[in-house]
């Protein structure tokens, strides 16, 4: 019956579009539409979004004020922490008014929320009053939902022309913080805010200098207006060079004071799931991260082939349940580009056929397999395959989960860790040799 109505109305038919509307309104009026007691950031972008709402929240928590936080990798309210199991990046109405409201409850003054595509074309952040925009980057993604890019550029939009016309709180700014290196930079900045605040490593208000890139972290000059100081960002990569800056802008626009924004940045801890280190005394480095789209697992292994002195190991999958198929065969010649040894498995299948998807993305792959090359479905035999192969100086990538809890296989929902799997697969592998 389900998979009947469906099929009868997809995921953007107006009934269905009515239907999330309707329980966004029932919700934000149960609750009594918290988001208009707090100051609420919230942060949208194809990549780095998760990342650069940990960082604000950090900013915050260093200036000493009470905050609360949504992502795809946590939820936050003030000194409680806990891992979101729920696969999705931005809460249903009904679960996401609720957190607010226990934030309000608890004394928060800022909230900081991570906002997709999806949540803002369903309704879930309606009744939510935003005081300031964050737009990571855009790239194409989410597609098959959306119809083409042009509307998913468009849905991201809305969230900007909701702050504009969200009312204003008393002496609260509406404020707009956009990476000005972004190709779709002016899409974004047409609309109206009372401050503006670009940042990148090019022209913008904000931007970084003199950036040097190590395995553990990244060194830059931090240049603000009329100021400047060094700056650590303690997770690898020019794109979180980009999430510390957007964070920055954000504090900024708070009245954070400088230091205070360094030190909240640099104090940072690496977040769940992203760039993770896993070490359980092996020779070789092993990385857990998100990376689920063709871009961003283009930008991951093209970091780690420059900073792996051995070999490099890519571990990945699709996503099922239709989700942008026409991605699959980019990522395999994403990993087919830069890794040594490619191994495409399972991550969430859903109720595809799992060697579908594994052929999808190996159509990008032109190597033989076993020559380099793995099709293993099974995830865990997939881990363990690069694990055991693996040597000093090696790097293992495991890409497309990041900290997720579960993982969907043929309709069924099962306990799944990649950094679980992994430091039980290396301990039972050390204590072998030992």
């Amino acid at each position: 019956m389900k998979k009947f109505l469906q099929k009868l109305f997809p995921d953007r038919h107006p009934l269905r579009l009515l239907y999330h509307k309707i329980l966004a309104v029932m919700a934000a009026v149960i609750n009594g539409f918290p988001g208009n007691k707090m100051i609420v950031v919230g942060v949208t972008g194809t990549k780095g979004k998760s990342t650069t709402t940990q960082f604000i929240t950090n900013v915050l928590n260093a200036a000493g004020y009470k905050v609360g936080m949504t992502s795809t990798v946590s939820f936050q309210i003030l000194d409680k922490k806990w891992s979101n199991a729920t696969k999705q990046s931005t809460q249903g109405p009904f679960v996401m008014q609720k957190l607010l409201r226990r934030m309000v409850k608890a004394g928060c003054k800022y909230a900081v929320l991570e906002v997709t595509s999806h949540a803002i074309d369903q309704s879930r952040i309606f009744g939510i009053n935003f005081d300031i925009a964050v737009v990571t980057n855009v790239t194409p993604e989410h597609i098959e939902y959306h119809g083409d890019f042009n509307n998913y550029l468009y849905t991201k939009g809305l969230l900007f022309k909701k702050v504009s016309k969200d009312k204003r709180k008393f002496g609260v700014q509406k404020v707009f913080v956009m990476n000005a290196d972004d190709k779709y930079y002016t899409y974004f900045d047409q609309f109206i805010a009372d401050r503006k605040l670009t940042y990148g490593l090019k022209a913008a208000t904000i931007y970084a200098e003199n950036v040097e890139k190590k395995p553990e972290g990244t060194n830059y000059v931090l240049h603000v207006p009329n100021n400047a100081l060094p700056m650590y960002v303690p997770l690898p990569g020019e794109f979180n060079v980009y999430n510390s800056l957007a964070a920055v802008a954000v504090g900024l626009a708070l009245q954070v004071p400088l230091e205070t924004i360094k030190k909240g940045i640099e104090q940072s801890s690496s977040v769940a799931g992203r760039f993770e280190h896993v070490k359980c005394g092996q020779k070789f480095s092993v990385i857990v991260d998100y990376a689920h789209t063709a871009e961003s697992l283009e930008s991951l292994l093209a970091m780690y082939r420059k900073l792996t002195t051995g070999k490099l190991f890519a571990v990945f999958g699709c996503t099922g349940g239709g989700r942008d198929r026409s991605k699959r065969p980019v990522m395999g010649a994403a990993a087919n580009e830069h890794a040594d040894y490619v191994i495409v498995t399972d991550d969430d299948p859903y109720e595809e056929d799992e060697w579908q998807i594994i052929e999808q993305v190996s159509a990008g792959i032109p190597r033989k397999e076993g020559h380099g090359f793995w099709k293993i479905p099974d995830r865990r035999e997939a881990i363990r395959l690069a694990l055991t192969l693996a040597k000093e100086g090696d790097c293992v990538v495991v890409a497309g989960k990041g900290s997720e809890e579960v993982i969907k296989v043929r309709g069924k929902t099962l306990p799944w860790s990649d950094k679980q799997v992994i430091t039980e697969l290396l301990q039972r592998e050390i204590e072998v040799k030992i």
